[in-house]
């Protein structure tokens, strides 16, 4: 096809400062879904003390409570995913942040203070709702990076924003951490008042500020990214390629980028330029001819995602049930030990394995590729699952003191998971599809991905539930837990198999290029 210089003036442009800047804008954005999505689960440890007391939370109380936020996500994934490339991927971008911003505030506003049904409602409405901003921020970041970045460095540009979910993770730890034992120091007395009077759960009238403060802090990275983000220009590939006006996108990049006036001196000739079929409206979204070209892409891109969220999501459960720190049991510490507990935990994990491992693909994903990185963080994470879940019932279950050993062997999951399926998923549909099909394909792909988040989180939380017998067990129900164990290394095997049977590479060429019929042709 016909190279545009706008393009083709992107795709050869060296790093400078507006790359990086662009990194931060809509790594902020994922910043704040990792903090949303994955601060929920301390804060039901405190909603069950607060709330349920001497009652036992029933698994589909929890279940709506951790999958809502998750199928928010994936219908705001498809809605806005399908509006970025209606509408321009600027104003859709601004929308989803202030959606993300009224309803972290909504979830600490969740009325009422007595009545747990009508809190939970309210949470879930909220959370529904944040789904949905979260939702729209997936695609468009990544379709946003892939479109500004050049076609040597793109692939590290979208994992280093895609990374900033290990530090929103890390940050959804630290502040329930420093809320936590904030509230426990200033209610010292109220605390001591309760034990002393042999309260077994110990939530003083003042935890239900703590939780509510910890969603809306949430707020604020947002907020503060909301005025960047409505000074990005559209991108350059949506104005030349959809819009069909090179001029614009022209006078765009070079309002933001060191572009030469001689690398795009013929785009800004006219004011449109007439496209070739390959890229003009020739076929529509879901058309055979869509199917034809994109629809071995689509399959790849959507099972793999929702493949690696079933172990990713379902890992993090796991988590939280395996290990236990507490010298005492969860059930009869107060409140706030309760919930820093869980968060200290996901902080170490993120710490050690998760944010470590996005940025060994930052460094390594245009030096080996998108599918060598894929296969071997799903093929490392069905071995250790199958390592960990042979054995499960004969050796790990019955030696507590390999408690710190069985962590370290399971944080590999999520460096694995991390440097490998979790972040390639998010990048390759970015690059794969053509700019007037971009982010809704990538929100469709994304949209799977919750879908496999949704059937892990549910699926797991009712197979494993059963009437706790030794209330100081560090390992949960032995069987159950080995058998979770094995399905995962199958899940990861499958993932295998769909990424070397179907996933294509496309390291080191623009993004026109991967629309071409010869490079679809192998």
């Amino acid at each position: 096809m016909p190279e545009l210089r706008v393009l083709s003036a992107l795709d050869a442009a060296r790093i400078q400062w507006y790359h990086f800047k662009a990194i931060m804008i809509a790594g902020l954005g994922l910043f704040t879904d990792a903090y949303d999505l994955f601060c929920i689960a301390p804060i039901m440890k405190m909603i069950s003390q607060i709330y349920y007391h001497k009652d036992t939370m029933g698994t589909a109380v929890l279940s709506i409570s951790y999958v809502i936020a998750l199928f928010g996500t994936a219908l705001g994934q498809l809605i806005f995913g399908y509006l970025g490339d209606r509408v321009g991927r600027r104003k859709v971008y601004g929308l989803c942040l202030l959606i993300m911003v009224f309803s972290s505030f909504g979830c600490g506003f969740s009325v009422c203070t007595t009545r747990r049904s009508c809190v939970m409602t309210s949470l879930a409405f909220f959370r529904f709702v944040l789904g949905l901003g979260i939702g729209g921020d997936y695609p468009l970041s990544a379709t946003i990076m892939s479109e500004f970045a050049n076609k040597r460095t793109r692939g590290a540009f979208i994992a280093a924003v895609f990374s900033m979910q290990g530090l929103g993770i890390l940050m959804s730890s630290a502040v329930t951490m420093a809320v936590c034992e904030a509230f426990k120091l200033a209610g010292e007395g109220s605390l001591e008042k309760m034990e002393a009077a042999g309260v077994e759960t110990l939530a003083p009238a003042e935890a239900d500020i703590a939780w509510r403060l910890i969603l809306m802090i949430g707020a604020i990275p947002a907020a503060l990214t909301f005025y960047w983000r409505m000074l990005m220009p559209e991108t350059a590939r949506y104005t030349a390629l959809v819009e069909n006006n090179a001029r614009q996108a022209a006078k765009d990049m070079q309002k933001v980028m060191s572009v030469s006036l001689s690398q795009v001196a013929e785009d800004t000739l006219s004011e449109t330029l007439e496209l070739p079929p390959s890229t003009s409206s020739s076929y529509k979204l879901f058309s055979r001819r869509f199917f034809s070209l994109h629809g071995r892409d689509l399959f790849a891109a959507s099972a793999n995602w929702f493949l690696v969220d079933v172990v990713f999501y379902t890992s993090n459960l796991l988590l939280s049930q395996i290990f236990s720190f507490s010298n005492k049991p969860l059930n009869s510490t107060n409140v706030y030990d309760s919930a820093f507990e869980v968060a200290k935990l996901a902080a170490i994990v993120a710490a050690c394995s998760t944010i470590p491992g996005y940025w060994f693909t930052v460094y390594f994903i245009d030096r080996i590729g998108r599918v060598k990185i894929q296969l071997m963080g799903f093929f490392c994470m069905a071995v250790v699952y199958l390592v960990a879940g042979i054995p499960y019932s004969w050796y790990w279950s019955k030696h507590e003191k390999t408690n710190k050993g069985f962590m370290i062997l399971y944080g590999l999951i999520f460096f694995f998971s991390n440097f490998g399926p979790n972040t390639t998923t998010f990048i390759i549909p970015a690059e794969l599809f053509p700019a007037r099909f971009r982010s809704t394909c990538h929100g469709i792909s994304g949209a799977a991905g919750k879908l496999g988040a949704i059937v892990g989180t549910v699926g797991f939380l009712w197979a494993t539930q059963h009437e706790e017998v030794d209330k100081d067990e560090i390992f949960p129900e032995v069987t159950r837990m080995r058998i979770s164990f094995l399905v995962l290394g199958a899940v990861c095997i499958a993932g295998v198999l769909v990424t070397y049977l179907y996933t294509r590479e496309t390291m080191g060429r623009s993004l026109e290029e991967n629309e071409e019929d010869d490079f679809r042709a192998y």
